[in-house]
């Protein structure tokens, strides 16, 4: 680390917005930021992104800095984006869980003849469908899959499984009408 001089010197720099001295703050700084970062997630991509947004944080926010502990100061707003990070995430699973339970409410299409016409009928308009799409709805409603397991195994994002499950749903319900 930079001695206390040396770092005053550069924080003083970048309050002045000198871009060498933000260089030197980054260099000085970056690889215990990952490093605090990845411990927490355990993800190498999420670490940098986390890291990214810590300095572009730090260049809006390095006025604010009024002196003590610079370490202190940078670690709390890591503290900060990570935390918001976490709070994020649980709103989209919350969501997530919510447009699910809406989805699933859906799944259900009422004969309006008898069961087998039903299932005849399910059969033919699922033909109709797509590869991708049919093994969309055969792992989620024949396999019971999660749509976490579904959105792993097709290596796409479980919003993107959820978006696309429930378009074909009301489509197979426009088909069976």
């Amino acid at each position: 680390m930079a001695k206390k001089d040396e770092l005053a010197r550069i924080l003083a720099g970048c309050k002045n917005g000198d871009h060498d001295c933000f260089s030197q703050l980054v260099d000085l700084y970056a690889s215990r930021c990952y490093g605090y970062f990845y411990r927490l997630t355990g993800n190498r991509d999420l670490s940098d992104d986390l890291l990214s947004e810590l300095f572009v944080k730090l260049v809006e926010k390095i006025n604010s800095y009024r002196g003590g502990m610079f370490e202190s100061w940078l670690f709390r707003i890591a503290s900060n984006i990570f935390n918001d990070h976490l709070r994020s995430k649980q709103r989209r699973a919350r969501l997530i869980e919510v447009h699910t339970k809406q989805v699933e409410e859906q799944l259900p299409i009422e004969p309006k003849s008898s069961e087998d016409d039903k299932t005849d009928k399910l059969q033919k308009h699922l033909g109709k469908l797509d590869d991708d799409t049919r093994s969309l709805v055969m792992l989620r409603f024949y396999s019971q899959m999660t749509l976490r397991e579904i959105a792993e195994s097709r290596s796409e994002p479980i919003g993107t499984t959820l978006s696309k499950l429930h378009r074909t749903l009301k489509r197979l319900r426009r088909m069976m009408e």
